[in-house]
């Protein structure tokens, strides 16, 4: 790398390794489940209706997965305030219910320094008991970055 890219970089820019601390979202109410299902549209019973989420096994309507992987959004720019996520993918992997919360962490796995300062995010949403809910990953970018001299 040439001076005059690593003048574009953070003096504090992340390294391969750097975690993101853990932040809680949640609990997620039923309250909070109906607001999500007006806006997004995804009014299925299964996340609104305890006797429908009984009759499929569950103790309670489990929390939209969308509306989790939403919470990864918010705990990147609490960690990093001039990154914009590019990217978002989450592997939905065990259920969080009504009532419950999630706790977001993360690390760097991947550092692109030239032509554009990108960073590849490991994320990971456990619910109650250390439970893993969601296997993420998000591309992340420089929101403005120093131009090349």
């Amino acid at each position: 790398m040439t001076e005059a890219e690593t003048k574009t970089l953070p003096p504090d820019w992340p390294k391969v390794g750097d975690e993101i601390d853990p932040q809680s979202f949640g609990p997620f109410d039923r309250a909070a489940l109906a607001r999500y299902a007006m806006v997004s549209g995804d009014d299925n019973p299964l996340h609104l209706d305890p006797v429908v989420a009984k009759a499929v096994g569950l103790e309670a309507p489990p929390v939209h997965g969308m509306l989790m992987l939403s919470c990864f959004e918010p705990a990147i720019m609490q960690w990093r305030r001039d990154l914009f996520v590019a990217r978002l993918t989450g592997k939905f992997l065990r259920p969080v219910l009504a009532g419950e919360g999630i706790r977001i962490s993360g690390r760097v796995v991947r550092r692109q320094d030239i032509p554009r300062p990108e960073l590849v995010l490991r994320l990971i949403a456990r619910g109650p008991n250390d439970d893993l809910a969601i296997l993420g990953e998000a591309t992340v970018l420089l929101k403005n970055p120093a131009p090349m001299s």
